[in-house]
This record gives structure tokens, C-alpha cells and sequence, in this order.
């Protein structure tokens, strides 16, 4: 066997497996595989993981099967995640299992359904999609005998919640009643594994937006030149490769960007675990910052980046006409609904209360929130257009 293949054994500043804080409800070990390993195949099998194959990441679902959807992005975050956490010798399995799980809390249509939720549940206690994945994890997830949710160990709850950073202040309701049931230390760093993944996720979405938004013609090869990073990268490509052109020519420029991030990471959260003097994982919580993250160049790259793809992505004019009609279909649907509950399907019909009130506008929020871009459409269509069938 070629050792070299093999992980190295864990990091001391790892969560060590063998000393997982356990779960919300007991339950017996699994042969063969550990508490994080035995996490991410409960979410891998999940029905909103499978979801995510048809919610948005920028373009609408139906507009080329060649750009990323929320299950895609979550896949590229995972391999990602999973290369940091091995070069820093961190458990890759929470690693993987905290990237594939990061996304389950998003509504159809992106930020765009988020924004419509945040608008329509102000009234009703705000909706938050960090707060979502976990009630995704913990509650809306129903298929085990035992418990709703998934049980997911301590360290990929506390992780999915805390992979930004420490919640402190206005903390989103759910956290805060499922943290009094089984407390996750909201106000302490989260693990070097869910560090990994939060940088993981920076990195996945630049790149492949940049590379979406090439396909799509929404910007061109010169537009991006100047742009550190991508600039270098693309020359060095065309100098390897004269007349190279076209899908093989953005994809060279952006593995290789993928990979100078990655190193980047690596090389900076060495030199800071090095710095803080971190030996274990306790060091790692109460260390008052992130320790995986980019070096202060490759941030200004990040930022860089973000500048130049809100405006000339984000907020490009075909990408706009999507975003305006997918928040007037999620709004339609949230209204029809919390007045007329009776219109949901019988088991989100006896989470509700009258029209209008607190648990009806909840149950109203996770079902709406659960849908794939390709349900709202229809539902939209069967509610509001007398030609579809109901």
C-alpha cells in the first residue's frame, strides 16, 4: 500500500472521534464507522440534501444543467474541505460532513427566496438560514423511529452553527431554544474542521461563480484580467498552453486558482496555530479568532473578487430579471398560505394554527424554505394560475 495515501494520524488541536460530547438522544455506537463518519452518511441520505440538486446557487435550476446548483457547490466545498483538513492533519470526515451539510437551511432561489423569508417572517421572529439548517438537522428531517432530525454528534451541530465564527448578539430564535436543550458554547470559536469548511466555502463559490458567469457570457475573459489572482493564473495558463481556448481554458485557470487558495490557507493557519501556541482543541475555542483562514493578501484577493462578481454577476441585468421574478414567486406563496393554510398538504396543515398566526406562519416558513426552485414554480403555478390543474 502506498502510506502516502493514507491521513496521518489526527492533529492533537482535531476533534479526536473517540471524544465526541455524543448526541442529543443516545444512541449505541456504529461498527466500522465513527460518530462524524456516521454524520455524514445521515446527511448524504437526508431528502433536503437530495433537494439541493434543484435550488439554486445564481442561475434558476431550468437554465442549463451545466451550472451549479446548491448540491454541486456543497460536492466542490466538501473535496475542499476535505484537502485542508488532511495538509492540517484535522478530522476530514467532520469536515466533509460540515460542508455538505451547510447549505440545507437555503430556500428556493437563493438569496433571493432568503431575502423574501427574512421580509415575511419579521413579523413572526425572523428567518436566518444558518437557524434553518439546524432545525433542518434537529427537527424537519423526520425519519428515523426514535427522533425527528438526524442527531447529529455535538461537534457537527456546534460546527453547522458556529462555522462563521462565535453567535453572539441578536441570536436567531430556534439556535437559542435548541442550544438551552443541548448547549453548543454560541459564544466560543468553533472547530478547526468547520473553520476549514467556512474558508472552503469562500473558495468553491468564487472560483465556480467566476467560471459560471464565463459560460454564461455574463462577463469575458478581458473583463477579468486585471483582477489579482485570476490575471496570473489565466497568463500562466495561455504560456503553457498557446491557443488553448474556450470551457479548457477557464478550467485550467481555475483549478490552478483553487489550488493557490488552498495552499494559501494551509501555509497561513499553520503559521497561526504556530503563533497562538495551539495543543489542543480547547486552545483552538478560546483562541478569540479564526485560525484556518487566508493570509492577509489572498483576503484582499477574496475581496477583490466579491467586488468584482456583485456587480457585474449578481447584479447583472439577466440575472436580475430572475431574481425579481423568483422573490415575487416565493412571496405569492408565503402570503397565499399563512391567510389560507388549508391549501398545505395535511401534515404541514396540523403544524398550523388559524390564518396568520405564529405557528402557521412557521409551518408556512420550513415548508416554503424546503422547496427546490422547481416545486415553487409548479406550486406558484397550481395556486395562482386557473389553467393548471390543483
Amino acid at each position: 500500500m502506498n502510506m502516502t495515501l493514507c491521513q496521518a494520524p489526527l492533529a492533537p488541536y482535531a476533534c479526536i472521534p473517540d471524544r465526541s460530547r455524543g448526541r442529543l438522544f443516545d444512541e449505541p455506537s456504529a461498527v466500522g464507522r465513527s460518530p462524524f463518519q456516521r454524520d455524514r452518511d445521515r446527511i448524504i441520505h437526508a431528502a433536503a440534501f437530495r433537494r439541493l440538486s434543484s435550488k439554486t446557487q445564481v442561475f434558476v435550476y431550468h437554465e442549463g444543467d451545466s451550472y451549479r446548483t446548491r448540491l454541486s457547490h456543497s460536492l466542490e466545498v466538501s473535496q475542499i474541505a476535505r484537502s485542508i483538513a488532511r495538509e492540517l492533519h484535522l478530522n476530514e470526515d467532520l469536515a466533509e460532513a460540515l460542508a455538505l451539510a451547510h447549505d440545507l437551511g437555503h430556500p428556493p432561489f437563493g438569496h433571493a427566496g432568503e431575502d423574501v423569508l427574512k421580509r415575511c417572517m419579521a413579523p413572526f421572529g425572523g428567518f436566518d438560514h444558518n437557524a434553518q439548517s439546524l432545525k433542518v438537522v434537529t427537527r424537519l428531517e423526520r425519519h428515523y423511529a426514535d427522533f425527528d432530525g438526524l442527531n447529529l454528534s455535538w461537534e457537527t451541530l456546534e460546527g453547522l452553527v458556529k462555522h462563521n465564527g462565535p453567535i453572539v448578539g441578536e441570536v436567531p430564535g430556534y439556535i437559542v431554544d435548541f442550544d438551552a436543550e443541548f448547549p453548543l458554547n454560541l459564544g466560543e470559536y468553533s472547530s478547526l474542521e468547520a473553520q476549514a469548511a467556512a474558508v472552503a466555502d469562500d473558495i468553491a463559490y468564487n472560483n465556480h461563480d467566476i467560471a459560471d458567469g464565463l459560460r454564461a457570457g455574463l462577463f469575458g475573459l478581458d473583463e477579468i484580467r486585471s483582477l489579482p489572482l485570476v490575471g496570473q493564473k489565466l497568463t500562466e495558463v495561455e504560456s503553457l498552453y498557446p491557443g488553448l481556448s474556450g470551457p479548457r481554458l477557464i478550467h485550467e485557470t481555475i483549478r490552478r486558482m483553487i489550488n493557490a487558495m488552498v495552499s494559501d490557507v494551509v501555509v497561513h493557519a499553520r503559521a497561526n496555530l504556530a503563533a497562538f501556541q495551539v495543543d489542543d482543541i480547547a486552545a483552538v475555542r478560546q483562541a478569540g479568532r479564526a485560525l484556518v483562514e487566508f493570509s492577509p493578501t489572498m483576503r484582499d484577493t477574496d475581496r477583490a473578487l466579491k467586488d468584482f462578481l456583485f456587480p457585474n454577476m449578481y447584479r447583472h441585468h439577466k440575472v436580475m430579471r430572475a431574481i425579481i421574478k423568483a422573490r415575487r414567486v416565493v412571496d405569492n406563496l408565503f402570503g397565499l398560505l399563512l391567510s389560507e393554510p388549508r391549501l398545505l398538504p395535511a401534515d404541514w396543515r396540523r403544524r398550523c394554527g388559524g390564518p396568520g398566526t405564529l405557528d402557521t406562519a412557521q409551518a408556512v416558513c420550513d415548508y416554503v424554505a424546503g422547496m427546490t426552485d422547481r416545486f415553487a414554480l409548479d406550486e406558484h403555478a397550481r395556486l395562482f394560475d386557473p389553467k393548471v390543474n390543483p
